[in-house]
């Protein structure tokens, strides 16, 4: 067996750090296996996700706070996952600090924060962010008295000494997919297509009826928005991978889309409430600027242009979007009951950010952050959306780690 070499801090601060991760999951029960075979979600009445945004596990490992607030990040987890008890869980970008992460196999981080939705048997989706599978950076301080943290191997009479299993090299995208979806049956996270790598988190989840599993009630849809190893970008690959696929599973857009990925796109800043959040929007915290994508490669013009359907005396209408004007596809003069905004994305990236504001046909969403790693000190908390089939809606709220609740909007009526 090769021998992995991380960092390590006091072992005081190691057996604190194992004794409250174990006081937090020996109460529940160990997961179940998940079957074999299509990754499809069948709908309950109501279905409710929750949304774990930037929890940068192994930030700082190496010091006394660092294990401790991955310790605290499990705690809000926990917390969330007691109080909504929800169907699905997404992990929305971040999950560790792999820049900080000195370790070879990051997985052991990644594996850690998905343990409070593993424990309890709760199936779940992950993309990737920006930190995830970032390149280590050397702390300066370490070229200082009193120098590198000691290092240690895994595997007791290794040594680490010129060996190809204790560099700094971190684990790239593929092989935290990999680990994560070998060692979970309980994942429904995916490679996506080859040809859009190295982006990795692309594919789209059916969420079915439960009165007729052939059809679907929503479309969720995964994107992997860049950074660390390449640009923070969704290119335009990405973007007709998304036409194609829309297109083939939701020719008429009659099944409402609801997309996450983790790094806003431009059009957030342009939705972005000046100072206080105000109507139409909808949140608690607007504490700093939007920190968006490197360019726009064609998906948000694509979403916001694609059609939307209309319902009316038992009849489906498209509307198209063209230059600002929308024209009903079909001429039949009644009056159509609109079935609102059939498309929200929904992101993190932004610590200090957790509202949602309307941008044409869309909503636009962030997360709340819920991690203790990662910048800033406001409270942590996870957004919630739930999705009910008849009549259908799509909610949100967010739900903070002291089990408080606030920021409730109506996504589609």
């Amino acid at each position: 067996m090769p021998s992995v070499c991380w960092l390590l801090p006091s072992v005081t601060q190691v057996m604190i750090a194992k004794l409250f991760y174990f006081l937090l999951i020996s109460a529940v029960a160990l997961p179940t296996k998940a079957e074999e075979g299509c990754h499809q979600l069948r709908s309950t009445a109501p279905f409710k996700i929750a949304l774990f945004a930037d929890l940068h596990f192994g930030e700082d490992a190496w010091t006394h706070w660092g294990p401790l607030q991955d310790v605290k990040s499990i705690k809000v987890m926990s917390s969330v996952l007691d109080d909504e008890t929800p169907d699905f869980v997404i992990y929305l970008g971040d999950v560790i600090t792999a820049n900080n992460i000195a370790i070879k196999n990051a997985s052991l981080y990644w594996d850690q924060a998905v343990s409070p939705t593993r424990a309890r048997g709760i199936p779940w989706a992950s993309v990737f962010g920006n930190h995830d599978d970032a390149a280590f950076v050397w702390p300066i301080e370490w070229f200082s008295s009193p120098g590198i943290p000691e290092i240690r191997c895994r595997v007791a009479n290794s040594s680490c000494s010129g060996g190809e299993e204790c560099r700094f090299e971190g684990t790239q995208r593929l092989g935290l997919m990999k680990n994560e979806i070998e060692r979970n049956t309980l994942s429904y996270s995916q490679y996506g297509p080859k040809e859009l790598w190295p982006s990795i988190s692309n594919y789209v989840l059916q969420l079915l009826s439960s009165d007729n599993p052939k059809s679907p009630v929503a479309f969720l849809y995964f994107l992997d928005s860049g950074g660390g190893s390449y640009p923070e970008i969704i290119s335009s690959a990405q973007a007709e991978w998304f036409r194609q696929k829309a297109l083939e599973m939701n020719p008429d857009s009659r099944v409402p889309e609801i997309i996450f990925w983790h790094i806003p796109s431009r059009a957030y800043k342009k939705a972005a409430p000046w100072f206080s959040i105000h109507k139409p929007c909808v949140g608690s915290i607007n504490k700093e600027r939007v920190a968006t994508q490197e360019a726009e490669m064609g998906i948000m013009k694509l979403l916001v242009e694609r059609p939307s359907a209309k319902l009316s005396g038992g009849k489906l209408h498209l509307l198209t979007k063209c230059d600002g004007i929308h024209r009903e596809a079909n001429q039949a003069a009644h009056v159509a009951v609109s079935l609102g905004i059939k498309r929200a994305i929904f992101v993190g990236h932004n610590h200090g950010l957790d509202w949602c504001c309307p941008y044409e046909k869309l909503w636009l969403c962030f997360a709340r952050h819920t991690g203790y790693g990662g910048y800033g000190n406001w409270d942590r908390g996870a957004r919630i959306v739930e999705i009910t089939e008849q009549p259908f809606s799509v909610k949100s709220w967010i739900r903070m780690e002291d089990g408080s609740v606030h920021s409730e909007v109506v996504l589609s009526p």
